[in-house]
């Protein structure tokens, strides 16, 4: 009952603050600032607000921890909430330092990324008693043990995820209903596991997250920012290392390493063969070049997100 409570808290509060928000952010003109490289199409986005992320960051934390005092004594709860701050902390700062400037650079991306690196080394370093290194396969009911590899992993899956959703965050839409699609096996997985303070959690970000759809969907009202993306990708990594359900992650996040690969092809196309194999990267804007309308490609990306989430609840359970 208190998991449903939860869920209906932050979504109401959400839906409730994000008119008041978003009026702010305008008259303060706390707007998205456009890369001279956007398509042509997507600089009309320029005046839209940023910054959606900090209430689906903030609400659902403040309302979990008010619910359920008592859980913040768990070590994998604290984990999950505090990695789920930490990053969505960058994030902001980046964002923030986009809008006083008044330009897209932000800060720099290698600055970006030793901050991710560092925080991931942290929280592993602080939780790792907490942590099994083995990585089970379930549908195979296999598993075997990293070792002390397991902390390169933790590394790896912080860095990648969070700036694998920030990647896919590109479309009015995208990246938080692809999000909330990849949290939907998460809460299953807690379920079966008995852990109800993860899943309250998980069900409260959800709320959250689809009233901030309301307002993201075209044409939206508002943008996450990589408040929201950053953070958005590095609880879902949190989530599956404290549910041990690391290999299934590789599914339920198949959107975003799809995203992330066509980038890293295309990067490595241009430099060593100096030609383009996709026509824009990330992959979502190839579609709008080959003719598909923006909701279009949207609905797409959620339909492969609901693929891959089946498969990946599929993995998980068995």
């Amino acid at each position: 009952m208190l998991n449903i409570l939860v869920a209906g808290l932050s979504f109401f509060v959400s839906l409730f603050l994000y008119p008041l928000f978003i009026k702010l952010l305008n008259q303060r003109q706390h707007q998205q600032i456009v890369s001279e490289f956007s398509l042509d199409s997507f600089k009309a986005k320029a005046k839209t607000p940023s910054l959606g992320g900090v209430l689906f960051v903030l609400v659902p934390v403040l309302i979990f921890m008010m619910v359920f005092p008592k859980a913040l004594l768990k070590a994998e709860v604290l984990l999950v909430l505090l990695v789920y701050l930490a990053y969505g902390l960058i994030g902001f700062a980046d964002d923030y330092k986009i809008i006083l400037e008044k330009n897209n650079k932000g800060i720099s991306a290698r600055l970006k990324f030793f901050l991710q690196l560092v925080l991931a080394a942290v929280f592993y370093f602080f939780f790792r008693q907490y942590l099994s290194s083995s990585i089970t396969i379930y549908a195979l009911d296999w598993s075997f043990d990293l070792g002390i590899l397991y902390f390169i992993f933790v590394l790896f899956v912080f860095t990648g995820a969070s700036n694998a959703v920030n990647l896919t965050d590109g479309m009015d839409g995208l990246a938080g209903g692809t999000s909330l699609i990849a949290l939907v096996p998460f809460s299953v997985f807690a379920y079966l596991q008995g852990n109800l303070e993860i899943l309250a959690f998980v069900l409260a970000l959800m709320g959250s997250l689809l009233a901030y759809l309301w307002f993201n969907k075209h044409p939206a009202k508002i943008f996450m920012g990589d408040t929201g993306s950053l953070a958005l990708g590095a609880v879902l990594a949190a989530l599956a290392l404290v549910l041990k359900q690391e290999f299934s992650f590789i599914f339920i996040a198949g959107v975003f390493i799809f995203e992330t690969l066509c980038v890293m092809i295309q990067i490595g196309s241009v430099k060593l063969f100096k030609r383009r194999v996709f026509k824009y990267t990330p992959i979502h804007y190839s579609f709008t070049l080959s003719g598909w309308k923006e909701s279009s490609v949207v609905r797409f990306f959620w339909a492969l997100g609901f693929v891959f989430m089946l498969i990946g609840l599929f993995m998980g359970v068995l």
